[in-house]
């Protein structure tokens, strides 16, 4: 696991400040840390005057880049540290039932043929240091000796293994799994990866504090960093993508996706809706995938789509066992909840990884796209804002890799190039601030021209794509 960087004298003197004085120095350093890209992009809307497609794309990126990072940190707060306040429109409504001071937890994994890492997994799961803990592993007809490693871990560790004789899926295995579940609060994992003994306490603890939290998701790194190119600019990704949109998103209590490596739920919040997952369905299709999108959109909008949802499934016995109110649920991000999970080292593998997330990300587009606008501006925003950009991603790539070069306009291209990477280096830089004396934030920038050069063009094949569907995982 990568190993952690020693604090700057300054961050070790803000660690001891009061909680007042902490927030407003982290505001002000916000603030000078942004004052750049404040002045650049007050350059760049003075030339509006003047408009054209590319330089609007580049102003609304910009100025995107801006607020999260603001958001990220202005005004996040790690809700396992402390209570968090209650937006004015929660506070006028119901009530959030409270949970216990330890409540019991089931944490749940679904695998199929992961023998190679499917120990360590397990045993990290086990020695989460979280009172009342259960765990569940699923074994999806795994033909690998998966099955047999799991045996042998039942007896030594305790955990309970449900063995499946036909091959269900992802989604439908884990709702199996949760079928008999009555506990508070409902875990997942992922089968390639390895958790901090107190990550999973964390996020309970969150839960606890924060009575109108649904659901947390933990913070994720790569595990294989060091194996190639590839994995060490996803690694700076997977920071940036928590630390800082999560965190963003975090900020009005509406992160939009609780990844898989980490999702932690109340039982009451989403144990309506686990039929309407497994049982999925778009463009007239069953959906296979299991996208951690549309879990948490069943709790970010259960409160106008809930009903309906249940009525649906009115006779699955995850309804009539116990029907729960709709609740305008919170979901929260959890900085201090560390897991590492393997990516893909190789170019194939990870272009299907994508393609299986581009796939979510338009299949939750139609769910989660048709309340977000009711949770507030800043969700909306948040939300909206990042669906615009993935959908323009392609077309501006387009415009600026392959018609402006055919057209002999080169030097749009390179300020598109020269924009992606002043991009990238503002992500490195956040980087660097979180993680002094690390050298990895240098890699940052190569994971914003990979997504530009590469990554971009996925979403139309993506779309094409979109009703076919495997259980599978894997980073080789």
């Amino acid at each position: 696991m990568p190993h952690a960087v020693p604090a700057t004298r300054l961050t070790a003197r803000l660690q001891r400040a009061d909680p007042a004085v902490r927030h407003g120095v982290r505001r002000l350093l916000t603030l000078v840390c942004l004052l750049p890209l404040l002045l650049l992009l007050a350059q760049a809307t003075v030339r509006l005057k003047q408009p054209s497609l590319p330089l609007l794309y580049g102003v609304v990126v910009l100025a995107g880049t801006i607020a999260v990072f603001h958001l990220a940190y202005s005004h996040y707060r790690d809700p396992s540290a402390q209570a968090l306040p209650l937006p004015r429109r929660h506070r006028a409504g119901p009530a959030f039932p409270a949970l216990p001071a330890e409540p019991t937890v089931t944490f749940v994994l679904a695998v199929k043929d992961e023998v190679d890492g499917i120990e360590a997994c397990v045993r990290s799961m086990v020695s989460s240091d979280c009172a009342g803990l259960r765990v569940v592993v699923v074994d999806d007809h795994s033909t690998d000796g998966t099955a047999e490693v799991l045996e042998r871990l039942r007896g030594e560790l305790g955990i309970d293994v449900l063995r499946l004789t036909r091959n269900l899926g992802k989604k439908h295995a884990l709702v199996l799994a949760c079928q008999d579940v009555t506990t508070d609060v409902i875990a997942f994992t992922d089968s390639d990866c390895v958790l901090a003994p107190d990550a999973l306490r964390r996020c309970v603890r969150a839960l606890v504090r924060n009575p109108s939290l649904g659901a947390v998701s933990g913070h994720c790194r790569a595990r294989n960093a060091r194996a190639s190119v590839l994995t060490r600019i996803q690694d700076t990704w997977y920071e940036g993508q928590f630390r800082v949109s999560k965190a963003a998103e975090a900020s009005f209590g509406s992160v939009s996706c609780v990844s898989g490596p980490l999702a932690v739920f109340r039982r009451d919040a989403v144990y309506n809706y686990l039929p309407a997952w497994a049982q999925d369905r778009f463009l007239g299709a069953p959906f296979k995938f299991a996208t951690d999108r549309q879990l948490t959109g069943y709790v970010l909008g259960q409160r106008w789509q809930g009903r309906t949802l249940k009525a649906r499934h009115a006779s699955s016995p995850f309804v009539t066992a116990q029907d729960f109110p709709e609740r305008p649920w919170r979901v929260g991000y959890v900085h201090s909840a560390r897991v590492w999970t393997d990516v893909p080292a190789r170019m194939a593998p990870l272009l299907r990884q994508q393609v299986r997330w581009k796939k979510s990300f338009l299949r939750n587009l139609f769910f989660t796209g048709g309340f977000m606008w009711r949770r507030g501006v800043g969700p909306a925003a948040l939300f909206y804002g990042h669906v615009l950009w993935v959908l323009a991603a392609p077309a501006m790539a387009f415009v600026h890799l392959l018609w402006a070069p055919l057209h002999g306009d080169w030097w749009l291209t390179v300020l598109y190039l020269l924009g992606v990477l002043l991009k990238g280096c503002a992500w490195g830089l956040a980087y660097r601030l979180d993680h002094p004396g690390d050298t990895r934030w240098r890699w940052r920038p190569l994971m914003s021209l990979f997504s530009a050069l590469v990554l971009a063009w996925l979403l139309p094949y993506a779309l094409l794509t979109v009703r076919k569907g495997v259980w599978t995982r894997g980073a080789a």
